[in-house]
């Protein structure tokens, strides 16, 4: 079999703000990249790690990773709403699978998913159901975060799954990322209302989906008018990590702590789990070889936005 990978960053702003026309167009260059490799690799099933917004998840119950029988896009930021195309007994297989490598992992049989796990299929695909796609949710918003490491041996343990299946061409996704600091609420620092959301949040009316939303397109303009009060990006460290993932050893992740993720990179950067949870999956089919990489620190989006697509060398 086969196995191959596309990361990328996601951004809920994609169509809410207004970067130069030339960052704009290598973003769409990035994207077109991406999307031809997928193309041509045509997978019969995808893998998706994905973090939450606080939009399917929240921390009436917090599980570190769960994978879904079933999902359904919340539609937040004009994004699809709808179900995705999830092949339950594939779901179950994995579930299985990863529980009896002594990895504890929730399951749902109705996931909701945001952007986060929505925006990658669209680009990608042109839409959340034309292809079988099994989702897994990765915690990158709410604490106690479990170790790199166990990010690690997570991706680790679904590769070894996917490598086994005859007949497949599986490309694995991982969503979000990678230095940000957007305006998400964090539980210690919340007042009531915010953690009344944080708490359970589940299916927002309209005007305070909107609400919610407007409060994130305003921080942006903020911050790229070089006003708002978050934590700048971080290049370097962006660059770094992508350098980590790109050479094929991925234990140097494993001294990432929370703590210092979030100092150096902002408390959203920790969606980077979920690049590294796609990146131990594809290894651990095998060595793999970095096809495309693309790196922008862009304001307007609130991320140091990257995309990288690989695939198994022996593939």
């Amino acid at each position: 079999m086969t196995l191959a990978l596309v990361t990328m960053s996601h951004s809920p702003l994609l169509e809410y703000a207004d970067p130069p026309a030339e960052v704009k167009d290598a973003v769409q260059g990035a994207f077109s990249a991406a999307r031809t490799f997928v193309r041509a690799y045509d997978p019969t099933l995808v893998v998706s790690f994905a973090p939450d917004h606080y939009n399917g998840f929240f921390h009436d119950l917090m599980p570190p990773f769960c994978i879904g029988y079933a999902a359904v896009g919340v539609g937040d930021y004009g994004t699809t709403a709808g179900p995705l195309n999830v092949p339950a007994g594939r779901a179950a297989e994995l579930a299985q699978w990863v529980a009896e490598r002594d990895l504890d992992v929730a399951v749902s049989r109705r996931m909701e998913v945001d952007h986060g796990a929505v925006q990658p299929l669209e680009i990608l695909f042109d839409g959340i159901d034309t292809v079988p796609v099994v989702p897994v949710f990765v915690n990158g918003v709410a604490t106690p975060f479990v170790s790199m490491r166990r990010v690690r041996e997570l991706g680790e343990a679904i590769g070894g799954y996917l490598a086994g299946l005859e007949g497949e061409r599986v490309l694995v996704i991982g969503s979000g990322g990678l230095s940000h600091d957007p305006p998400v609420p964090q539980w210690a620092t919340a007042d009531d209302t915010a953690r009344a959301m944080l708490l359970d949040g589940r299916h927002p009316t309209a005007a305070a989906r909107d609400a919610r939303q407007q409060r994130v397109i305003d921080t942006a303009r903020a911050f790229a008018a070089g006003t708002a009060p978050i934590q700048d990006l971080n290049p370097d460290w962006d660059r770094a990590l992508m350098a980590t993932f790109a050479s094929g050893d991925l234990t140097p992740a494993d001294a990432m702590t929370p703590d210092r993720m979030a100092e150096d990179a902002g408390n959203s950067a920790h969606e980077v789990r979920t690049w590294l949870a796609a990146f131990a999956a594809l290894g651990a089919a095998g060595p793999y070889e970095v096809t495309h990489s693309f790196y922008r620190p862009i304001k307007e989006y609130i991320a140091g936005f990257g995309v990288m697509t690989a695939r198994s060398v022996a593939g």
